[in-house]
């Protein structure tokens, strides 16, 4: 939004003094440049403001309860479809069945919990009412760049419907769950979330929801925590179609990490990331396998891994009981194994 300034003031090639003298004499008084700085932050609260105005309507706010109707806790989430698939974290509706949903314009409806995945920390639920709603958009997380604008929407500390922008601050993160697993390509932004945030979307200048918002580092500013919609979109047909997550278990962490260009060239590769291995479980299937803390996965039967989410979704209940070929980068030079996924334990 701000590329005509950059290009402004980068592209001349005269001296400063030169520029000045050249401008008619009311371009250069500080009266107009207070105007152009206005147009600036008009163009980004523009941006901000039509983020919200397309996506805020689909957040909604989460309370559970238990069987003899003490209130176990609150949170965000976000609709998903007009027939009102709600997303939210695991965390936030814990080990209840049912939950109350509010929605931005008052409206109250029940909810019943389809499935959560812990090694995500993420949940699904749909609202039982008969009703249409408003639907956020899911985008490609793996189009995000660092530095981008993302929105942050939902209802910190019980103060509906808040906004915070920032930016993303890192991508790749990995974050470990509640029950101790690691979330892989998790997003890093500075957009502040506060309690209550946990289930609302992650919003791109686009409109989209890239992120569900998770997790902040207590005690710090700034650093906050979103699992990519990759991930998401991958957890949520799993809990449509089975009411829970099957997973081959291949005993590894990973991480997305962008590839050489001479590796690229030198192997003729398509892709430009890929995933590598942070962590090898000892006698797992992938350490058996022959796997090392460090190789870059490239492919899983044939079918590209472009990062650590792709890595996730390939490992499907698809891949159980039979042996799968890894193709990946060690030290530069291409090899392949062949490897038994088991199915994880819950």
């Amino acid at each position: 939004m701000f590329d005509h300034s950059l290009k402004f003031c980068l592209d001349e090639s005269h001296s400063l003094g030169e520029e000045a003298a050249s401008r008619p004499e009311d371009e250069t008084t500080p009266g107009n440049a207070a105007a152009r700085e206005r147009v600036m932050l008009d163009a980004y609260s523009d941006a901000v403001t039509s983020i919200v105005d397309a996506v805020g309507p689909s957040v909604v706010r989460l309370d559970t309860r238990r069987a003899d109707g003490r209130r176990i806790g609150s949170g965000s989430g976000f609709l998903v479809s007009p027939d009102g698939l709600v997303v939210t974290n695991a965390h936030v509706v814990d080990a209840a069945k049912t939950a109350e949903v509010s929605t931005l314009d008052g409206g109250k409806f029940s909810a019943r919990i389809l499935g959560r995945d812990l090694d995500t920390d993420l949940a699904l639920a749909r609202i039982e009412e008969n009703a249409t709603f408003p639907a956020a958009r899911l985008g490609d997380s793996k189009v995000l760049r660092r530095g981008q604008l993302v929105v942050a929407i939902g209802n910190p500390l019980g103060f509906d419907a808040s906004v915070t922008a920032g930016i993303v601050s890192a991508l790749g993160r990995s974050l470990s769950s509640k029950n101790g697993r690691m979330i892989e390509d998790v997003i890093q932004t500075d957009a502040a979330l506060n309690p209550g945030n946990s289930g609302g979307p992650l919003v791109s200048s686009l409109g989209e929801v890239i992120g569900v918002n998770t997790a902040v580092i207590s005690g710090a500013q700034g650093i906050c925590f979103a699992v990519a919609s990759s991930t998401a979109e991958f957890v949520l047909g799993e809990i449509i179609r089975h009411g829970r997550v099957r997973r081959a278990y291949i005993g590894v962490g990973a991480a997305t990490h962008i590839l050489p260009r001479r590796l690229i060239l030198r192997h003729e590769l398509t892709q430009n990331t890929g995933a590598v291995l942070t962590q090898v479980e000892s006698q797992g299937p992938a350490d058996q396998s022959g796997l090392m803390t460090g190789d870059m996965i490239l492919a899983i039967d044939g079918a590209t891994i472009l990062g650590a989410s792709d890595l996730v979704r390939h490992l499907d209940a698809e891949k159980l009981q039979r042996v799968c070929s890894i193709d990946f980068l060690r030290r530069s030079e291409k090899r392949r194994v062949w490897i038994a996924p088991v199915e994880r334990r819950a």
